[in-house]
């Protein structure tokens, strides 16, 4: 059975689509995003304890702390190249940041890969499920821009001012391009 529940953000973020399998944290994502069409919404409401452990987690996180524990949850349908970018996203601290290139140099030097393009680690990072926990929208493009957040690159500019980044030395695509 799969369940869901709706964590209300505020401070001009949308809200939060929370998904579990009744006992781990199955998808995380912002209700108007692209990746909510991953997740099955016709489920039943139920309030869980793995509900209750991420939205603990979100306030705190929602009130600019980092939390220093994580919800139980399950990633599911990985490939050996998406658990690896999963472990370097899982590296990056609250209030930086890396590049796709930077992940993509990551593997070659950690796997003794070669030939690993950024656009590949962006696949593999849009594929994420569980967003903000693992903190895909802590991963820019290397000119500095804030590219490919499935969440929205609203609530991704939101979330790194949050984290008190310096927002000066990003900018935000124009339409049509990476958006």
């Amino acid at each position: 059975m799969t369940y869901k529940q709706i964590y209300k953000t505020g401070n001009n973020f949308d809200d939060i689509l929370m998904i579990s399998d009744g006992e781990y944290l199955t998808g995380l994502s912002f209700v108007d995003s692209k990746d909510v069409t991953k997740y099955t919404t016709d489920c039943s409401e139920k309030d869980l304890i793995v509900f209750r452990e991420t939205i603990k987690w979100l306030d705190i996180y929602f009130s600019g702390k980092s939390p220093e524990f994580t919800p139980k949850y399950k990633l599911t349908n990985l490939t050996p190249f998406r658990q690896a970018v999963i472990d370097v996203l899982k590296t990056i601290k609250f209030g930086e940041v890396l590049t796709y290139k930077d992940i993509a140099n990551k593997l070659v030097k950690n796997k003794s890969l070669k030939g690993i393009s950024a656009q590949a680690v962006g696949g593999a990072v849009g594929w994420n499920p569980i967003c903000i926990i693992i903190p895909c929208h802590r991963v820019i493009g290397s000119d500095g821009c804030l590219t490919g957040y499935s969440g929205g690159i609203k609530n991704k500019f939101l979330l790194l001012t949050l984290e008190k980044n310096d927002m000066h030395k990003y900018f935000i695509p124009k339409k049509g391009t990476s958006l």
